[in-house]
């Protein structure tokens, strides 16, 4: 009775039990329906295989893919006040950062991170659309600030990729303050004499696409992304106009001036570095020795050959 019980049954239980599946084990691609098993998902950065859609990627998954063999050392980001307005909407503001840090694995929307890019040293600071949308509140403002702050006194250029919907409502003007203060730190870097590039991913839009996100020197946006600052039916709403096919997506804002490129993800280091190496100036002395090797004899003061007599006569 023993055996039966405690071997027989729980077997017979275990094969007819139904099996849980992991709710993110297929992934549905936005732009085709198609269905894509993660761990491809995940091995190819994040961008579905067969449309090239760009899905949203996770901050430090980022950092890996960016940085030299996926190694980073993130920065000890300054402690804020929790939820100075004592703000409550469907919950309280403090109940709901602890669900998105729990869920998130972060203690808030920023990550700052130092590490080398094809041998440069650099600064990324990135956001995650996963902790409350992406939204500037004020740790996510000290994390950037600290991030340009550690980038100009180890002399690195920064690379910033933004990824939010604005600033955060749950702390109101404290939020908005967060904009010029910003502002100030590309400012502080631009006057140190180092880079600042930016990239631009799904989704980039309200108070951050009004301040840091568009006072880089470059500005790089991935394939697809919504760039702007109110949404596109906000403004259809307002101007009472039907607006262009495409408009505010990254192929639309570069054909009109106001992204410098739209590169793929898996190519966004190879061109980032090589960007940040021109505006370091590092291959400077490599090029001019070309320079020098490719000029013609005569501009090295020796005297200038003589025309074919074609030439002399006309």
């Amino acid at each position: 009775m023993n055996w039966i019980t405690n071997y027989v049954r729980p077997k017979i239980s275990s094969l007819l039990a139904t099996r849980e599946v992991p709710e993110n084990l297929w992934i549905k691609c936005p732009e085709t329906g198609e269905m894509v098993f993660h761990k491809d998902l995940e091995a190819n950065q994040w961008v579905v295989p067969s449309s090239g859609f760009h899905m949203r990627i996770r901050a430090r998954d980022r950092l890996k893919a960016f940085f030299d063999d996926g190694a980073f050392e993130t920065i000890e980001l300054p402690k804020v006040a929790v939820d100075p307005l004592k703000f409550r909407d469907s919950k309280r503001y403090v109940e709901r950062l602890k669900e998105y840090k729990a869920k998130a694995e972060m203690d808030d929307a920023v990550l700052a991170a130092r590490g080398s890019l094809e041998g440069v040293p650099v600064m990324a600071i990135v956001q995650d659309f996963a902790f409350m949308g992406g939204s500037l509140g004020m740790a996510a403002g000290e994390a950037i600030i600290k991030g340009f702050e550690t980038a100009i006194a180890e002399r690195r250029p920064v690379v910033l990729f933004a990824a939010s919907g604005g600033a955060r409502m749950q702390e109101g003007i404290l939020s908005l303050m967060q904009l010029p203060r910003t502002t100030v730190a590309v400012e502080m870097l631009k006057e140190a004499g180092l880079p600042y590039m930016v990239v631009l991913t799904n989704p980039t839009a309200g108070g951050v696409s009004a301040s840091y996100a568009m006072l880089g020197d470059v500005h790089i946006a991935e394939p697809g992304a919504v760039i702007g600052f109110a949404g596109a039916r906000v403004i259809e709403q307002t101007i009472r106009e039907k607006l262009p096919e495409g408009f505010q997506r990254a192929e639309y804002l570069m054909a009109h001036g106001m992204v410098d490129m739209v590169v793929h993800r898996h190519e966004l280091r190879s061109t980032i570095a090589n960007l940040l190496k021109l505006l370091t100036r590092q291959p400077a002395e490599a090029l001019e020795e070309e320079a020098i090797a490719a000029e013609p004899v005569e501009a090295m003061g020796a005297e200038p050959a003589e025309a074919p007599e074609s030439q002399a006569a006309g």
